[in-house]
């Protein structure tokens, strides 16, 4: 199925480029920890999961039908921001990237992240292990 194939899409589309770079540690290190430019970090993907969808303050099952194709999708989404969210206000969300990376729990947010983002690529086609794209092909890919 393709991901605008969803009534908020776009939305979708910012869910899943936070949770493929939350879930990949390989991106994280050879990416975020080295400082490249164009993906963004920690603090800018975890906006990205909830700015718009405001998971931060309810469940992701709110947008079944919306954002989500199912409850499933869902619930995998909302386990993934908490550990996520509990990690940013542990930390600081101005934090360096490494402290994320080098904290106790991040190897679970990681987990947790990755079997959203599976679940969520494989329901819109595509290959959940291919690299994350730069926030310039998602602003591109999601562009009126």
């Amino acid at each position: 199925m393709p991901l605008n194939d969803m009534p908020w899409w776009r939305w979708r589309a910012n869910v899943r480029s936070a949770l493929h770079m939350l879930s990949d540690p390989v991106f994280q290190r050879e990416c975020w920890l080295a400082g490249h430019a164009g993906y963004g970090d920690v603090t800018d993907a975890v906006y990205r999961l909830v700015e718009d969808t405001w998971l931060d303050n309810w469940s992701a099952e709110k947008y079944v039908g919306t954002v989500f194709r199912d409850s499933g999708e869902a619930a995998l989404v909302d386990v993934a921001v908490l550990r996520v969210l509990r990690i940013m206000h542990q930390v600081g969300a101005d934090a360096p990237v490494s402290a994320y990376l080098e904290h106790h729990g991040w190897p679970e947010a990681v987990r947790a992240a990755r079997e959203a983002h599976l679940r969520m690529a494989v329901s819109d086609g595509d290959d959940p292990d291919a690299p994350p794209r730069s926030l310039d092909v998602l602003a591109v890919a999601t562009r009126v």
